[in-house]
């Protein structure tokens, strides 16, 4: 049987997934990844463990599907995340720079009371944060050791990196819009912002299009080399393909550590209401646009709440919260600042409204409820931007399989979600950009048109006003930013 092989790189995990020429999930692996806290607001990675759980989930996913043939190699990717090498000698010259990581704090701040921030949000459609890989581009550049020619690159292009031997320093427009240092309607690097940023963009990859050749692979475990590489896309772009989420207003919630939302749009709209513009894909040229709201902490407050509960796992603190009424306390997941709508690097991570007839399944509750507070907000946003109506809403990543939590969403945003069965939509929308790039699918229709299983979970009639109101306060506490004692 024919197949691409779909590597998906996420935050805390790489997963390998099999999808054959009918769009169905052979075989599947997964591998660790590993994350690092030197400092707080400081979030990162070695680049060197990435690409090894790479090859550790390849390796299993071949296991399970020995007679498949590997048709091409297809990757979507953790976005905003950056790192460094030797142009030379491959060799990794830095850590990996977490898209959570906030040690460039003061440098966005610097860059916006000197002026620059109008300007790269016109050129970018990305707000002046430390999400965002300009100013860690820079940071990175910084600490390189003297005297070596380097090479900075995205996810994408580390992984093209390892998996080519070295030969190919490429990556594509999603991820290359990402960057804070690609104009988006020029669609190509700007000598502008690389000024701005202070990063020469000849050390950047080349960007080519999300469904290209990439070059073929050389040392992949389980792999002939030769086997090309046919398609890269950011993970959260890569989901909205995979859903077939091709019309405009067609959107998407990415549940995982983070949140992505994303709409697609008929054209390039500048961003506004504390929403990005990005390019969703490029395909022969020509980038389809999208809304994107990036939630920074969404999923990933449950293990932290289920262990402080004394909870066995996140099962079981859902399964509490499910017996709580919304209406409790408030809760903002803040651990490392607030991303979309709000933008504040400030903001810190809180209760609020406890009192003593608090119960463990309220606290619980409030947790669960944040993350589709924050979607909430999100897609607020964007209604009131595009001033257009919603689409069809995906959602994806491992949160969505729990039905209370997306009854949740759907209940806060009043609006129908469409549940996948199968939570890896961004590996299949990486493989379908690779199929297309093959010719086994011949252009979007087919793959609209391919049989995807989802659960339609409507809303329910809820005191939405009372819940958000209790955010909103909760929210207001979280951005004060307070002023320091004076010791006498």
């Amino acid at each position: 049987m024919r197949a691409i092989l779909a590597i998906d790189q996420g935050t805390t995990n790489s997963k390998a997934v099999l999808v054959s020429e009918a769009g169905e999930i052979l075989a599947r692996g997964s591998a660790a990844v590993g994350i690092s806290y030197p400092r707080p607001g400081w979030v990162e990675q070695d680049p060197r463990r990435i690409f090894a759980s790479v090859c550790e989930a390849v390796e299993a996913c071949l296991k399970v599907a020995a007679e498949v043939t590997v048709e091409a190699v297809a990757i979507s990717n953790q976005r905003e995340s950056v790192t460094i090498w030797d142009a030379e000698t491959g060799e990794a010259l830095g850590p990996v720079l977490s898209w959570q990581c906030r040690r460039t704090a003061p440098d966005c701040e610097r860059l916006t009371t000197e002026g620059h921030l109008a300007r790269v949000e016109a050129l970018t459609g990305l707000p002046l944060d430390p999400m965002f890989p300009g100013s860690k581009f820079r940071w990175l550049l910084d600490r390189a050791p003297a005297g070596r020619r380097v090479r900075l690159g995205t996810i994408d292009s580390w992984l093209i990196h390892c998996l080519t031997g070295g030969s190919r320093h490429v990556c594509d427009a999603s991820n290359a819009a990402r960057s804070q240092l690609f104009d988006l309607q020029a669609q190509a690097w700007s000598e502008e912002l690389g000024h701005i940023f202070g990063v020469d963009i000849d050390r950047l990859p080349e960007v080519l299009d999300s469904s290209a050749d990439f070059g073929t692979t050389r040392g992949l475990p389980g792999i002939p080399d030769g086997t090309p590489i046919r398609a890269a896309i950011g993970d959260s772009h890569a989901a909205l393909f995979g859903h077939g989420a091709f019309k405009p207003g067609d959107g998407k919630v990415t549940f995982g550590t983070g949140s992505s939302v994303m709409t697609t749009l008929p054209r390039f709209i500048a961003p506004r209401n504390g929403i990005t513009t990005t390019v969703a894909w490029r395909i022969a040229g020509v980038p389809t646009f999208a809304f994107e709201g990036n939630i920074l902490v969404s999923a990933a407050s449950l293990p932290w709440m289920a262990d402080i509960l004394g909870l066995a796992d996140v099962a079981a603190l859902v399964d509490l919260a499910a017996t709580a009424k919304p209406g409790g306390p408030g809760f903002v997941p803040a651990f490392v600042g607030l991303g979309a709508p709000y933008w504040s690097s400030d903001a810190r991570a809180l209760f609020s409204q406890i009192n003593f007839s608090t119960t463990r399944a309220q606290m619980a509750r409030s947790v669960t409820d944040s993350i589709a507070c924050q979607a909430h907000d999100v897609i607020a946003a964007m209604r009131a931007q595009s001033g257009g109506s919603l689409g069809a809403l995906y959602v994806d990543g491992g949160p969505s399989q729990n039905r209370f939590l997306m009854q949740c969403v759907s209940n806060l945003i009043d609006h129908a979600v469409l549940r996948c069965e199968a939570p890896e939509a961004s590996a299949l929308g990486t493989a379908y950009l690779a199929g297309l790039s093959l010719g086994l699918w011949k252009d979007l229709t087919v793959i609209e048109a391919l049989p995807r299983s989802t659960d339609i979970i409507r809303p329910e009639k809820i005191d939405r006003t009372t819940l958000l109101n209790t955010w909103n306060d909760a929210l207001a506490r979280s951005t004060l930013r307070p002023t320091p004692a004076k010791c006498e």
